[in-house]
């Protein structure tokens, strides 16, 4: 059961301090965070209709030392900011009560991103990738359930480049997030 999480509100870092604050990673999650655009009309329709709510915040469990924070939460940034949603960034290392309660597959993974009502009441959450890149890490998961197996590190290496590729070269694989963002929202 997801718990309240208005305590959290106003102690993590703002988009921009977040970004200001990386030692690692800094440029390329710049360089992803300019690149974006919208890539359907529609979904930058239904983002910008959100500024008129005032009920939702999102809390982003994040690291700057992670591939998939420095892909992904720069689109999330864009998309939230579209909305007028209240964005503050957790650190994972600093929040690992928070990060608990969302585990992936029973393990930490970042980026996670949560929408909550003004009271902290958690509405729902995305991460920590896309579900299509996500599903790959699933399959090897449940296929290479012995983390210390002789192969295992070899076969995660594969996976990982497996899930590079599912990202693609580009930034197409933000309209994806925008979607899955979008329809979870779409849910409050």
């Amino acid at each position: 059961m997801k718990r309240n999480l208005a305590s959290k509100f106003g102690q993590g870092l703002t988009p921009r301090q977040f970004v200001e604050s990386m030692t690692k990673n800094q440029q390329p999650f710049e360089a992803w965070y300019e690149a974006f655009s919208w890539q359907d009309e529609s979904d930058r329709e239904f983002f910008e209709s959100l500024n008129h709510r005032d009920d939702l915040r999102s809390l982003i469990l994040a690291a700057d030392w992670c591939g998939d924070v420095v892909r992904n939460v720069p689109a999330v940034f864009r998309i939230l900011e579209t909305a007028g949603i209240r964005t503050e960034v957790l650190i994972l290392e600093d929040n690992q009560d928070v990060m608990d309660d969302y585990l992936t597959m029973g393990g930490r993974a970042v980026p996670i991103v949560i929408i909550a009502d003004t009271g902290g009441h958690v509405l729902g959450h995305w991460g920590p990738r896309p579900q299509h890149v996500q599903r790959l890490m699933n399959e090897f998961k449940r296929e290479n359930p012995d983390r210390e197996a002789p192969d295992y590190e070899a076969k995660i290496a594969e996976v990982r480049k497996a899930m590079g590729q599912a990202y693609g070269e580009g930034t197409e694989y933000q309209a994806v997030i925008a979607r899955e963002l979008r329809e979870l929202i779409s849910g409050f």
